[in-house]
């Protein structure tokens, strides 16, 4: 979201939806560890497959951490109130998501549905767009 764009939050769950609906029938769409967690917990996949998910997830992140914030440096670390306020937030929406996976992408009620991708990319809009929300409100005072 350091694009400053009102449109990063759409952009980032319509990425994801998409993401999604082209992915996952191959892996279920575990492209959030919090995400194959919960699933494992749920008893969908076992430990050694969750463990082979979160290895790649690690390794995409920092492949991806590294070529975003190249040049950016210390301008994404947020400290005191905005880093307990940043915390919480994403501990929410990460429960959301995990949530929201559950429901509609392993749940026997839903099988072969065709909305999942949907509704996970909109979580994700809600959550960024909440991000977004946080971000101008912490900066507007300064």
């Amino acid at each position: 979201m350091s694009s400053g764009s009102a449109l990063a939050p759409l952009a980032i769950g319509a990425s994801l939806m998409v993401m999604i609906y082209a992915g996952g029938h191959i892996s279920g769409g575990h492209y959030n560890p919090a995400v194959t967690m919960a699933v494992l917990l749920r008893g969908r996949i076992g430990l050694g497959e969750a463990v082979g998910y979160w290895i790649a997830q690690l390794v995409a992140a920092l492949v991806v951490g590294a070529v975003v914030t190249r040049g950016v440096g210390a301008s994404l670390s947020p400290a005191g109130h905005a880093l307990v306020t940043a915390v919480v937030a994403e501990l929410l929406f990460t429960f959301a998501l995990a949530y929201v996976v559950l429901n509609v992408a392993t749940s026997k009620d839903h099988s072969d549905n065709s909305f999942y991708g949907l509704a996970i990319g909109f979580t994700v809009v809600a959550g960024a767009a909440a991000g977004l929300a946080f971000r101008v409100l912490n900066h507007s005072d300064k």
